[in-house]
């Protein structure tokens, strides 16, 4: 199944070929859809399912596909459908948390080109780009870039300049962000409903920037992940709301959990210092030193200030390792 047997980009937004200085419809055969099977039991399936589909590129011709690492995290099988219609088996190479980004490997040769990386880093807001999946032109959306700042995600994630555009892609995961020479300058993360600070809102969606693929790029293709030392993870889901930062969830048997911070605790401080962001909370964690180590946190709970300490853990230690074939 295509994507595009379940949506189509209105062909007045579809990119015109005759306006672009590179070959559109070789750039697009670059895309491959991407399936995904997670086992029942694995840590994420709860949350982001047990099968998964979305988009990937072709970044080198021995069949290494860059894709978001939420498609491709715990998967026990991966499959590829290609632009001619064929099924390629693929594995997990590997997934970086920072930064989001995941690495399969096609086990069959690929018939499609490679698609050549650019750099994100010379956008401005108002800049042309096309956000692409499987599927030719009906697949692909002309956009622009709305802002560039930073993006803290509720599961413990901060990009310190993430790639907004619009309008919104429907099918947005592991999409290419392409630029107007037809290089991969980002992949689709997330659909967003955004309200820059001082400017209108707007429906669109958030691009991880290529360029903060490069510094670990041959760390996932050796180690399957960053060969720094893991950053300390606590499994909470937490949440910005009147200017406080809410727990609104708990990763099963998590560090959080275990130290008995709760759903609805009111997050007011990271070792004696105040918090009232995401970003800012995070950094403060992770500052701390490397997983394992004890985060002081001083949390509202029914009126009454709570200090409570966390012990950190490393969040690969919970999900299950790629299987190589």
């Amino acid at each position: 199944m295509r994507p595009t047997d379940n949506f189509r980009i209105d062909p007045e937004l579809q990119p015109d070929p005759d306006r672009l200085a590179f070959d559109l419809d070789r750039a697009l055969s670059s895309l491959v859809l991407v399936h995904s099977k997670i086992p029942e039991q694995g840590f994420t399936a709860p949350t982001l399912g047990a099968e998964r589909t979305g988009h990937g590129v072709l970044i080198r011709e021995d069949g290494l596909i860059l894709t978001i690492g939420y498609l491709i995290v715990e998967a026990e099988t991966v499959w590829l459908l290609d632009n001619h219609g064929d099924a390629i088996p693929a594995h997990v190479v590997g997934y970086d948390q920072e930064t989001g980004f995941g690495l399969v490997q096609a086990l069959n040769p690929l018939n499609i080109p490679v698609m050549e990386i650019g750099s994100s880093d010379v956008f401005e807001p108002g800049d042309m780009v096309i956000l692409a999946g499987h599927g030719g032109r009906e697949a692909a959306i002309s956009a622009h870039v709305v802002t560039k700042q930073e993006f803290a995600g509720y599961w413990e994630y901060v990009l310190d300049e993430a790639i907004f555009t619009a309008p919104p892609h429907p099918f947005w995961g592991g999409a290419a962000l392409i630029d107007p020479a037809g290089k991969l300058v980002g992949i689709g993360s997330l659909f967003v409903q955004h309200n820059p600070k001082d400017e209108t809102p707007f429906d669109g969606n958030m691009i991880v920037p290529i360029d903060i693929l490069k510094p670990v790029f041959e760390d996932i293709v050796m180690y399957g992940r960053s060969s720094q030392s893991p950053r300390p993870w606590l499994g909470m889901i937490t949440a910005e709301a009147a200017g406080k930062i809410v727990v609104a969830g708990l990763a099963d048997g998590g560090p959080a959990e275990q130290a008995d911070l709760r759903v609805g605790d009111l997050i007011v401080g990271i070792n004696g210092v105040p918090v009232v962001e995401l970003a800012a909370m995070f950094r403060r964690i992770w500052a701390l030193g490397d997983a394992g180590i004890d985060v002081p946190m001083t949390v509202y709970r029914d009126g009454d200030a709570v200090n409570i300490q966390v012990r950190s853990a490393d969040r690969a230690d919970f999900l299950i390792s790629p299987r190589l074939h």
